[in-house]
């Protein structure tokens, strides 16, 4: 090399040294089939299940994006009947949203979409259809979704468990009857199998001493869950994606309704060769063990747990001013009562037998909305761009319901008159039989939002509503 290329080459190292690191795309491209396929609930060697996939995988391909980095995911839908894909969680433009006829139209047979926006939030989330919902996700349709911290929290271990169940029939294919009476007017659809990321857990193996991260999901059209780790005390962190004040939960119990996440962090405690089983205890007379923790036999991990705070970041959501609120009611009603009789349901009348065929089982405020969302579904109330809504949701039937909210997090402010503490935001609010939960969130977000009950039967039978944010 010349005298004059050699120091043209190290001028030029030098400049390189002095600039910033190439950066990514400013855009994130992702693509996403829908399509037929099957699942394997017992692993590589077992029976293969028909269902529907999302890139060919049960369940679909775990997302992880950036916050504040904008993202472009093309769908195309390989079915045989329309679908969208809801970003469950994620506070974005109302086009963007996923609900057919109401914020898009819905994606045609060998048709794509591209969905465009930008994860204003770091946290657990995930995503379904909102097209024929009851049946595409209890035929395998879903997918876990993360959008990364700025910068990385202190664990070992950043685990994800989403948590199916299934109804199969005996010769383990997905059973039919989707939307039956019984199921759309009383609990739901509870399957029969419960899977961790499509397939029955194994043991998870830990080492002592290591701190894991586990972000959990309930992705089921009905089952709630309750988890219990045997011999450990989970923290939790955040709520549907948003952090909160760490603490334990009550009685150790982990509450999940279908559509809501906790992460949590675990400290493994336990003696090296130990095993902890993991137990959901949801529904009385029914605990089962979901999976084990079992402790590898080598030596701990580290000799001391990990001294690393454990808040995370809280993410930009904007604080309700209470003082000055809109106060909005919504009362759910409907569903069967005790001896088998429906309970009395406003705007049904001459819909024949309430839960059948399409038809109403339960109503939002004597109204009822059922299938997954369309045209022209009127506001049940309008909120001016910026304003505070105190919402309270109060629960008159005799079943469960988790209530979620699109393109917004809830501030959870009370329940049965009892402040909650932890600084709490939700997206997906379980209500207990009778319960009534007050709560708050600023209108920032312009459009016609659902808001329904994430038993996928309750809403394809009524339970869904939608208020207009202009």
């Amino acid at each position: 090399m010349s005298r004059r290329g050699f120091l043209a080459a190290l001028a030029g190292a030098a400049m390189s040294a002095s600039l910033p690191p190439a950066r990514a795309s400013a855009v994130d491209e992702r693509r996403i089939k829908v399509a037929p396929g099957e699942a394997r609930f017992s692993g590589e060697d077992g029976p293969p299940t028909a269902a529907w996939t999302y890139n060919g995988t049960i369940p679909g391909p775990a997302l992880r994006l950036r916050q504040g980095q904008p993202v472009r995911i093309t769908v195309e839908n390989g079915l045989n009947e329309d679908t969208t894909v809801h970003w469950h969680g994620i506070r974005l433009p109302n086009a963007m949203d996923g609900v057919p006829g109401l914020t898009q139209p819905p994606i045609k047979p060998g048709e794509s979409f591209v969905y465009e926006f930008t994860p204003p939030d770091a946290g657990t989330f995930w995503y379904h259809p909102h097209a024929d919902s009851l049946v595409q996700l209890g035929r395998g349709l879903a997918g876990p979704l993360i959008v990364e911290e700025a910068e990385p929290a202190a664990f070992d271990r950043d685990l994800f468990w989403l948590l199916q169940d299934w109804r199969l029939t005996k010769d383990g294919q997905i059973a039919g009857g989707f939307g039956n009476m019984m199921d759309a007017s009383m609990s739901g659809r509870v399957g029969n199998l419960v899977t961790i990321n499509g397939t029955v857990p194994a043991d998870l193996g830990v080492r002592a001493g290591e701190r894991l991260r586990l972000r959990l999901a309930n992705a089921s059209l009905a089952r709630m869950m309750a988890l219990r780790f045997d011999g450990h005390r989970p923290v939790v962190l955040a709520i549907d994606g948003q952090p909160c004040d760490p603490h334990e939960p009550e009685d150790g119990r982990l509450v999940l309704a279908p559509a809501m996440r906790i992460d949590i962090v675990l400290d493994m405690r336990g003696d090296p060769g130990s095993r902890h089983a993991v137990i959901d205890d949801f529904y009385d007379g029914l605990a089962y063990t979901l999976t084990n923790l079992a402790y590898d036999k080598a030596f701990p991990f580290r000799s001391h747990p990990l001294d690393a705070p454990l808040a995370l970041p809280r993410n930009p959501l904007p604080e309700p001013a209470l003082a000055n609120a809109m106060r909005q009611v919504i009362v759910l009603q409907g569903g069967m009562m005790g001896g088998g009789k429906l309970a009395s349901v406003g705007g049904m009348m001459g819909m024949g037998m309430p839960g059948m065929n399409g038809g109403a089982a339960w109503a939002i405020n004597g109204m009822s909305m059922t299938g997954d969302g369309h045209a022209g579904m009127a506001p049940q109330f309008t909120l001016e761009r910026g304003a505070t809504c105190h919402l309270t949701i109060r629960n008159e039937t005799a079943w469960w319901h988790p209530m979620h909210i699109h393109g917004f997090s809830l501030s959870v402010l009370s329940r049965n008159g009892a402040t909650v503490p932890h600084r709490q935001w939700q997206d997906t609010v379980l209500l207990a039989p009778k319960d009534v939960i007050e709560c708050a969130f600023v209108a920032d977000n312009p459009g016609n939002w659902m808001l329904h009950c994430h038993v996928a039967d309750h809403q394809m039978a009524g339970l869904m509503t939608v208020f207009r944010a202009t």
